[in-house]
């Protein structure tokens, strides 16, 4: 490659590479507003002067604030994913009362790590319908992950549910999760202890989907 050329073609990188600063800036500027705000108060004027970036700049990354917290939530399964080893199924060696620990504690972890962007969001699903709709794909994604796996383990007779409806059961042991781990009230109580709500969390799980073999 001449010299020329690999000026060029460093040339044709450096936008790119600003752009990719720039949108990582944006996304960060969120972040750090949503410790100070409720994101219902944050306009893209605010963001963009977080972030050092113009307004058009902003409309040139992303279409509106929801989209940046959008590829906030992207973030967030991606980090949930990894932590939970994809949403590995319970392994030979693993026991039930184990898998069910792995699960909420792994999504505790991420909570607490992108806490108060959770927080934040959870709070304000019961108002604004953007926020509701990021959500409910993000949940229906993990549901979609988890149903699978127990509906293996009942066909292989290792589960016992309390329920036939498995979606359903697993929708409402998520919703539960989700809320608790966000900080909710009325999971966490007025001592608002998280530790003992993640054990409650745990034996849920635990009960609900493994039912009678609970301890196997």
């Amino acid at each position: 490659m001449s010299a020329a050329q690999g000026t060029a073609l460093e040339s044709a990188g450096s936008p790119r590479r600003r752009g990719d600063k720039q949108r990582h800036a944006i996304v960060a500027a969120v972040r750090q507003l949503l410790q100070e705000k409720p994101f219902a108060e944050l306009s893209v004027s605010t963001i963009s002067e977080r972030a050092g970036v113009a307004r058009s700049g902003f409309y040139f990354y992303f279409d509106s604030k929801y989209a940046v917290l959008a590829q906030i939530l992207g973030e967030v399964a991606q980090e949930l994913e990894e932590l939970t080893g994809d949403f590995a199924p319970r392994g030979a060696g693993e026991t039930p009362a184990e898998f069910a620990r792995r699960m909420v504690g792994s999504a505790a972890a991420v909570y607490a790590h992108n806490d108060p962007v959770m927080s934040a969001c959870n709070s304000a699903r019961s108002t604004d319908a953007e926020i509701r709709e990021i959500l409910d794909r993000y949940n229906e994604a993990v549901i979609d992950q988890i149903v699978p796996i127990v509906q293996a383990e009942i066909a292989g007779g290792t589960a016992d549910p309390i329920t036939t409806d498995v979606r359903g059961l697993v929708r409402m042991l998520s919703a539960a999760t989700a809320l608790t781990l966000s900080g909710e009230s009325l999971f966490l109580g007025p001592r608002r202890n998280l530790d003992d709500a993640v054990q409650v969390l745990e034996n849920l799980w635990l009960h609900a989907l493994w039912g009678g073999q609970a301890s196997g």
